[in-house]
């Protein structure tokens, strides 16, 4: 018996010793198997059903001159565009985060307080270790970004042609400025083992987005720096004195990012990449932001593009100044301007409302405005109409769900509104609060079974306008919240 116990013992040993070689330890001490992925172990566990429960698909995406920016008022961008359409057609409500700081998205993912990051991310297998890709949205190559002689307008062909490098062995010993963590910095490691001979490696704030970078070396600021193509012609077009001809890499894939373990919502999305990425729509919304140089020069050059400024609109402190008859934040107000008539004070409605506010005559003329179409006066009429809305509205204790049921009376009317509110009670909803309740109250109330009832005291009333208006506002205003300073 003992040769046999001794032999059990030798067993137990050479398992536990092999065992161990197959392990790593971590950082608090304990082990863990070779193909274990202790950051994808540890993110949080939330798929497309998770999501589909919530109701709402949270996005990370990059404030920048392509993908998420606000222009004359108005959300844009190449990623915000596609993920509007994307959340639409899986039946989710949209909601954008912006970055801050790019080197902490992937951790930002994985602990769950997004759901997709959605910025042209290169796919690169380093990155694959933390993270899946997406079907690619658009294909797009690496290129140097150098500056040009000041005077290069005067230059022969010849001498502009000595004065800027041509290939990237060129760079041996000298110094390219790029954000940490970037796939540019793999792409740099990379060519400097390709080439033989070290290329230094600038860091820069990762805050900092790629036009950004691309102004410093226009200014002068850095030397070179990398950029995808598509990015770097678009940037360039306001920026004569850079050259991009300088190829680094060869043609790589561009895609978003999910956690490892959302297969489901990666399923999802790589079905609907591969959908639409052929079609028409996708090309005219890429060409949008990457390739009509006219209209990115008209939108760079605008006062009220919010890379450029911190404005919305050139009526902002007439906003603001009225905004505090009702105590709201003036981001609110100038969303509810835009919703009304686009910041264009000669707008007319065909129910025949004018101005920045779309006043009606009837209720100028009660509110003391002699002139509609002045800005100022429109928006003092407009501002204490809402006032009188709101005040009227002193039974509702939430501030956010009054300001709601002010900006539908508005719209509609506050008879309407009452008769809602009433019908909501009726149906077993809230009368108090707006979302989910007494919009859904307001919409039943374009069916003669709803506003015939011996309660509803005004009747028929187009309920999807005033929920689509408040929605609608609401949502423009958490984009000004994102972009726009309160100051």
């Amino acid at each position: 018996m003992k040769p046999i116990k001794h032999l059990f013992l030798i067993l137990l040993i050479m398992h536990a010793t092999t065992a161990c070689k197959n392990q790593n330890k971590s950082s608090d001490g304990t082990y863990y198997e070779e193909n274990y992925n202790p950051i994808v172990a540890n993110s949080v566990d939330k798929d497309l059903d998770k999501i589909k429960k919530e109701g709402v698909l949270r996005a990370l995406v990059v404030y920048s001159s392509t993908s998420y920016f606000l222009y004359k008022g108005q959300a844009m961008g190449f990623e915000y565009e596609l993920l509007q359409r994307l959340a639409k057609d899986l039946n989710l409500k949209l909601e954008i985060v912006v970055s801050n700081d790019l080197d902490s998205q992937f951790e930002v993912l994985n602990r769950g307080d997004v759901d997709l990051i959605a910025h042209g991310m290169t796919v690169t297998n380093q990155r694959k270790w933390e993270v899946d890709f997406t079907e690619y949205l658009y294909l797009t190559k690496q290129v140097l970004v150098q500056k040009k002689p000041d005077n290069f307008r005067s230059l022969s062909w010849k001498q502009l042609e000595k004065a800027i490098i041509h290939s990237p062995i060129e760079l041996i010993g000298d110094t390219v400025s790029i954000r940490k963590n970037s796939a540019y910095s793999e792409r740099l490691k990379s060519l400097s083992n390709e080439v033989g001979g070290q290329i230094v490696i600038d860091t820069l704030d990762s805050a900092l987005s790629t036009g950004e970078i691309m102004e410093m070396v226009a200014n002068g600021e850095i030397k070179y720096t990398i950029a995808d193509e598509n990015l770097a012609k678009i940037n360039a077009s306001n920026l004569p004195v850079l050259d991009i001809s300088v190829p680094i890499s060869f043609s790589q894939r561009i895609a978003w990012v999910t956690r490892k373990k959302s297969k489901h919502l990666r399923k999802a999305v790589n079905a609907w990449i591969l959908k639409h990425r052929k079609t028409t729509i996708f090309r005219v919304i890429y060409n949008k932001y990457f390739k009509n140089k006219r209209s990115f020069k008209r939108r760079t050059d605008s006062d009220y593009y919010s890379l450029k400024n911190n404005q919305i609109s050139k009526y902002d402190d007439l906003i603001k100044a009225h905004a505090k008859t009702l105590n709201w934040d003036w981001r609110l107000l100038a969303s509810q301007v835009y919703q009304e008539s686009k910041f264009d004070p000669k707008a007319n409605s065909w129910a025949g409302a004018h101005g920045l506010m779309q006043v009606m005559p009837a209720t100028a003329k009660e509110l003391g405005i002699k002139d509609i179409s002045n800005p100022d006066e429109s928006l003092r009429g407009g501002t204490l109409y809402l006032k009188q809305m709101y005040e009227r509205f002193n039974t509702i204790s939430d501030s956010i769900n009054r300001i709601k049921f002010t900006l539908a009376a508005y719209n509609c009317g506050y008879g309407h509104i009452l008769d809602a509110q009433r019908l909501a009670e009726h149906d077993g909803l809230n009368p108090q609060i707006w979302t989910n309740h007494v919009s859904k109250a307001i919409k039943g109330l374009s069916v003669p079974r709803n506003y015939r009832k011996s309660f509803i005291k005004y009747g028929y009333v187009r309920g999807s306008e005033p929920a689509n208006y408040v929605r609608q506002i609401f949502d423009r205003y958490s984009h000004y919240k994102e972009l726009i300073s309160l100051e």
